[in-house]
């Protein structure tokens, strides 16, 4: 935008300058007004305003990946220090998305051969757990036919049981819910169980619940010195999570968030960040998986943590290497900080560039001032570009 009118403005003076000098000049009028107008067009030349921002810029990108934070576009770092709502998923970014079954309700033998047997076929986290402790609990699996796995809700499935189909189930409320199967002789377990930030699922068979296996997924154990960091710099704080809203407060209390959006389907992720947007918030989503992807991609800054999917990383402008939540802060620190040395360098790139335009003109020399010799101005531009340099080399430090 500056270029688009400084360009031209200096053009116009140059060919002011030659036009003037050429009639109103000493002898030889020519010559001096060649000179005036060779050495307004040099010292105007605006090679530092071209350098400003993407010195700095690729100082500061190249800086942020020497701490692990890889920044795909210049653009990032421009809305990053804006930010005033940051989104937390849950599972595996706020948590070591490594979660481990901890409590098993009923006879637990069968809780665990009908859960794993179920799980067996899921790519969910907490399905794995699941599989996991049977396998280290030497506990083989039924067959199993009509597998379906319910988004944000569990799996149904029949199982060879004696030799003989029986339908079973594995899932939440809603899940149960939708199958006809009364919960409420569990109610006060499962409550217990989400108050301890553990994730509990309802284990049926034959219509009818026969107990409860619960999976915790603990907190990094950074997250909590994140979440306090963010808040300390006046950023609203949100955890997103398909857990029912109990269990989602439990750990968001852990972390020290109290913005809570809880039971939130995967494919409602990106509804959730629209309505931020839609308050005027400028929103950060950070995330780890699949279903992750789109809300990172609507976000106005969408961060991966780089031990999660691909997708997600494609997704994202800023992917954190370490998987390290307090490089989060950082991200803010330094774009406030790449931002301000921009400003810096665009000022005295301008301030060059204009300062010195009346003296080459010769503006001074009607009243016994000096002129600009073109050599002079040379230097001087070529060391407003250098102390451009040299002010965006301080993002190193």
């Amino acid at each position: 935008l500056i270029s688009s009118y400084f360009v031209p403005a200096v053009i116009l003076i140059s060919i002011l300058t030659f036009i003037i000098w050429l009639f109103l000049g000493p002898e030889p009028a020519f010559t001096f007004a060649l000179v005036n107008f060779v050495a307004v067009l040099i010292i105007a030349c605006p090679c530092a305003l071209g350098l400003a921002t993407p010195m700095a810029m690729m100082v500061g990108i190249g800086r942020s990946a020497e701490k692990g934070i890889l920044i795909r576009d210049a653009a990032s770092l421009e809305i990053a220090h804006k930010i005033n709502t940051i989104v937390l998923d849950k599972t595996g970014t706020l948590t070591q998305g490594k979660p481990a079954v901890t409590d098993v309700i009923g006879k637990k033998e069968e809780v665990i051969k009908i859960a794993a047997s179920l799980e067996s076929r899921s790519e969910h986290p907490l399905g794995k757990a699941i599989t996991e402790n049977a396998k280290k609990l030497q506990i083989a699996t039924y067959g199993i036919e009509d597998f379906e796995s319910v988004t944000g809700k569990g799996i149904t499935g029949s199982l060879l049981i004696d030799g003989k189909k029986t339908p079973t189930a594995i899932g939440n409320r809603e899940l149960m819910k939708t199958l006809n199967i009364d919960t409420q002789a569990i109610e006060k377990d499962l409550q217990k169980l989400e108050n301890e930030g553990k994730t509990a699922m309802i284990v049926a068979k034959d219509k009818s619940v026969i107990g409860v296996i619960a999976v915790a997924d603990i907190l990094k154990p950074e997250s909590k010195k994140a979440v306090e960091k963010l808040k300390n710099a006046g950023l609203e704080i949100w955890m997103i999570t398909g857990d029912n809203e109990r269990t989602g407060r439990a750990i968001a209390k852990q972390a020290g968030i109290e913005n809570v959006m809880a039971q939130v389907l995967p494919q409602n992720k990106v509804a959730k960040v629209k309505e931020l947007q839609a308050q005027g918030k400028l929103v950060a989503m950070v995330g780890d998986g699949i279903n992750d992807a789109p809300a990172l991609m609507q976000a106005q800054l969408g961060i991966a943590m780089g031990e999660g999917t691909d997708i997600a990383m494609e997704s994202a402008n800023i992917t954190l290497m370490r998987g390290d939540l307090t490089l989060i802060p950082e991200i803010m620190n330094f774009s406030r900080r790449i931002m301000r040395i921009v400003k810096q360098n665009l000022f005295w790139a301008f301030f060059y560039n204009t300062a010195f335009i009346p003296v080459a003109a010769g503006v001074l020399y009607p009243f016994g001032g000096p002129l600009l010799n073109p050599i002079f101005a040379a230097a001087a531009m070529a060391f407003s570009s250098l102390s451009v340099v040299l002010n965006s080399l301080r993002l190193k430090k």
